[in-house]
């Protein structure tokens, strides 16, 4: 028998189009188990994978909670219908400590663990090896660069990012990023798959942060150096913000909520790539903090204090 390349099969599996139906999340945490939900609760059936079982038990638990509050507002007045939907979801969803045997009849795998490139690289690199040539790879990253996660993989053109939101089954926003070796039928796919997801896709390119992010964490950063600079407390500056730009959340709310930490490492990473570009300077309060615990909500202290 003649040898066929994985890139001439995958040449040829992309004169078709197929409708993406069968999921692989790759991380039990709050953005994947959120994904999980959500790709469930629109008919995809769904491997959720982490590292071990008890992480699964936790993902699962939450949820379970999660759809049983979405199904009430669902179906308001329809009980039997909001218990069916419930349990329809989560038949849908199985997991697993085993990524590469998930991935061996998925037609998209989507990758939301910890944010370290070299991790992912690791993770992508494996599972190139033993998953289907038509599958689709993408990452949830809100920061790294989705071309250097995919060059370790032998599936570039295949290979894109859903970044999204949290909370996840809230949050209608997904961006769509298209890297240079991303082909046009991948990245339809993946727009359409947002459609199924009763989500509003939108097209970014592979730059730093994409768009929300890139928008949005220059932001942060000028008000912390704002307050900072002794011109503004932070709860003046939250209040003006919420007041005069119409904005849900403070400035300094928001990195609370979001996390001290996450919000160091997106812009100590941007400052390592590009460090003549001042939006991305690193501050010296959100140092301090981070290295004294301070992260946000999660540990009770940040920018405020919470009980």
């Amino acid at each position: 028998m003649a040898f066929v390349s994985r890139q001439l099969l995958r040449s040829m599996s992309s004169a078709q189009s197929a409708a993406i139906k069968h999921i692989t999340v790759i991380g039990g945490g709050l953005m994947g188990a959120g994904i999980a939900q959500v790709a469930a609760g629109t008919g995809h059936t769904v491997i959720l994978v982490d590292q071990a079982d008890d992480i699964l038990k936790k993902s699962l638990k939450k949820i379970g909670d999660s759809v049983a509050r979405i199904s009430k507002k669902k179906f308001t007045d329809k009980p039997e219908a909001a218990a069916e939907f419930v349990q329809e979801t989560l038949q849908r969803i199985s997991t697993s400590t085993d990524p590469v045997s998930a991935v061996h009849s998925t037609d998209l795998v989507i990758e939301a663990i910890v944010e370290n490139i070299k991790v992912k690289q690791e993770l992508f690199e494996k599972l190139d090896k033993v998953a289907p040539v038509e599958t689709i790879f993408v990452s949830n990253t809100s920061s790294l660069p989705i071309t250097e996660i995919a060059n370790a993989t032998t599936r570039q053109d295949r290979f894109g990012g859903l970044h999204f939101f949290n909370p996840v089954p809230l949050m209608k926003l997904v961006e769509v990023v298209q890297t240079p070796k991303t082909s046009q039928q991948t990245f339809e796919s993946l727009m359409n798959f947002s459609k199924a997801l009763g989500k509003k896709p939108v097209a970014c390119k592979d730059t730093p942060g994409f768009i929300v992010n890139r928008l949005l964490v220059p932001y942060l950063m000028e008000a912390v150096r704002l307050h900072e600079r002794g011109h503004g407390s932070k709860e003046d500056i939250d209040v003006a913000m919420k007041l005069g730009a119409g904005y849900p959340m403070g400035p300094f709310e928001l990195l609370d909520y979001v996390g001290l930490d996450t919000s160091k490492f997106i812009i100590d990473g941007w400052h390592e790539m590009d460090p003549s570009n001042p939006l991305f300077n690193p501050s010296a309060l959100l140092n301090k903090l981070v290295d004294e615990g301070k992260l946000g909500k999660k540990t009770g202290e940040g920018f405020y204090k919470y009980s």
